[in-house]
Formats: C-alpha cells, sequence, structure tokens
C-alpha cells in the first residue's frame, strides 16, 4: 500500500527557470509592504501603545452598538469593542489617559458606571507608556535576535551562502507579514510577535529540508549543471513540504474560525505565515543560491557530512 501523495512521483515543476518571475513579486510584495508601514502604520495593541483593556460578560446578548454609543460620551478618548467567544462577552480596549494611575483608575470607574449592573468584569489590565515602549522594544529585539541566530545556525550546519540565502527568504516573510497586518489593519500586539517568532520557526523548517537535500545531490550530481541540480532538489522535497503545509493550515483554519476573536489575528497570521513561508523556503531561498557562488564541492563539513 503507498500513503497518500498531493504531488505526484517524479513530478518536475519549473521552479529555477521562473526565478526572475519569483523575484520580481517578491520585491514587489516588500517594496508595497514598506511602503504601507510607512503610510498607514500599524494598528497597535494596547501592549505597544498602553491603556486600559477589561473583558467582561453581560447577562443577555451584548449589544456593542449601544455600548459604544454610551462609551463614547465618556470623553476617554478612543474606544474599541470586540465581541469574542459567546455573544455576551466583549473586550473593551480604551485609549492611555493622562494622569497616571489614578486617571486609568478613574476611567475604568467610570466605564464601570456607565453600563450599570448585569456585568461581570473578568478582566482588567493597565499598561503603562513606558511598559508598552519597553515590550515593543524587546519585540523587536526577538525578532531580529531569532533571525540572527538563524543566520548563525545555517552558517555552522551548511555554509554562509545557504545562511544568506534562509535569512533573506525568512526577512521577506517578516516584512510581508508586517504589510498584510498594515494593509487589513488587524492588531499589531505581543501575540502578533509570538506569531512573526513560530513564522519564522516554522519557514526555516521547510528551508532547512529543501537544503539538506540540495546537499546531497551536490554529493551524488557532482557535473550536474547548478539550475537543473537546485529545480531537481526542490521537485524532491515538494510532496513533503506541500502535505506539511496542508496538514498546518487545517489545525489553524480550525483555530480561526472555531477559536474566537481573541485569538483570530494571531491564527490569521499564521496562516499567512505559512504559506509565504513555504512559497520563500522554496521560490527565493533556494533560487538564490545561484547568485551566492555556491561552491560545488561537499558542503556540510562542520558536522561531519
Amino acid at each position: 500500500m503507498h500513503g497518500l501523495r498531493l504531488i505526484p512521483a517524479g513530478i518536475n515543476l519549473s521552479f529555477i527557470p521562473k526565478r526572475l518571475a519569483f523575484f520580481s513579486f517578491s520585491a514587489l510584495l516588500i517594496v508595497g509592504s514598506v511602503a504601507l508601514f510607512l503610510a498607514k502604520g500599524l494598528n497597535y495593541g494596547i501592549d505597544f501603545k498602553g491603556g486600559i483593556m477589561l473583558e467582561i460578560r453581560t447577562e443577555q446578548a451584548a449589544d456593542l452598538a449601544t455600548m459604544r454609543a454610551t462609551l463614547g460620551d465618556l470623553g476617554l478618548g478612543e474606544v474599541a469593542l470586540q465581541e469574542f467567544g459567546q455573544e455576551t462577552d466583549v473586550l473593551i480596549r480604551v485609549q492611555r489617559q493622562d494622569g497616571g494611575e489614578k486617571a486609568q483608575q478613574a476611567a475604568v470607574s467610570a466605564i464601570k458606571e456607565a453600563l450599570g449592573a448585569g456585568v461581570e468584569y473578568r478582566r482588567t489590565e493597565f499598561v503603562g507608556p513606558k511598559v508598552s515602549e519597553e515590550l515593543f522594544i524587546d519585540g523587536l529585539m526577538a525578532v531580529g535576535l531569532a533571525i540572527l541566530a538563524i543566520l548563525v545556525y545555517i552558517w555552522f550546519r551548511f555554509e554562509w551562502q545557504f545562511g544568506l540565502g534562509a535569512v533573506v527568504a525568512l526577512t521577506h516573510d517578516v516584512i510581508s507579514t508586517v504589510g498584510i497586518f498594515s494593509l487589513l489593519g488587524l492588531e499589531f500586539n505581543l501575540s502578533t510577535v509570538a506569531a512573526v517568532l513560530t513564522i519564522a520557526g516554522y519557514s526555516i523548517n521547510d528551508t532547512v529540508v529543501v537544503y539538506d537535500r540540495v546537499r546531497e545531490d551536490l554529493r551524488k550530481f557532482k557535473k550536474m549543471p547548478l539550475p537543473e541540480l537546485l529545480n531537481r532538489a526542490i521537485n524532491e522535497t515538494l510532496s513533503r513540504t506541500v502535505m506539511t503545509s496542508l496538514t498546518t493550515l487545517l489545525a489553524l483554519g480550525a483555530l480561526f474560525f472555531l477559536g474566537g476573536a481573541v485569538i483570530r489575528d494571531f491564527s490569521f497570521a499564521m496562516i499567512w505565515g505559512v504559506i509565504i513561508g513555504t512559497y520563500s523556503s522554496i521560490c527565493l531561498a533556494v533560487p538564490l543560491l545561484l547568485y551566492l557562488k555556491l561552491e560545488r564541492r561537499c558542503p556540510g563539513r562542520r558536522n561531519g557530512g
């Protein structure tokens, strides 16, 4: 018996010959993402801009329009309401108030008074400007250090050409994720940073699988032209790559549609990351090796290969 194969054995799709089209698409994606970030910016969550967050539960299905109007009349500045989970569960976000902790407490008291009885307050959080700035900087450092660590890992496992190709593809994934969040106005918070780091790990896993096959083929086919060899390596690992991506997307799809609003943005970031990470591993990381003067000798000497 044979296992399920989504990709036929012996397939030979032309990835390397189409590399300029892939490079052009990725360049447009990166330029567009950077332009969106500079022009529109990101919809930072309370984690990064400070403020008040309350999680409430009402006795009956929440009337968000009425709540929004009621809280809007309090003069607290930006107020965002979001239903999540059940119809009775609401997440309230209010911008940081001027005047320190007492001002934040006063805002919470005003909200509770305006909403009246019949409301259960399940969670109340305050994020100050200093903490939000530290969280933002720490988030940037986490992503930057992760990419640097991946570069070092790939460099020592393979060669510097492989490490550089992997980091270019990984940076492409991160920037495009920021771009899609800017385009759609999704909330960018600590959960999104966690998603970006997870995307980095997933993407590099895909890239390492293809790079391993490239290394094996370099040993086996010493006289095969490099473009043909790279295309062969991609096709040989294509079935595994597609199967892994699809099974991951099934789980993420369940989280996105059934997990509720609280993790919906996180799930969306992961879905986008799996798609763009699979694309970059195949269409960027490997074709880039053609331009990095990859030496035709037995790579992997550092790990005893």
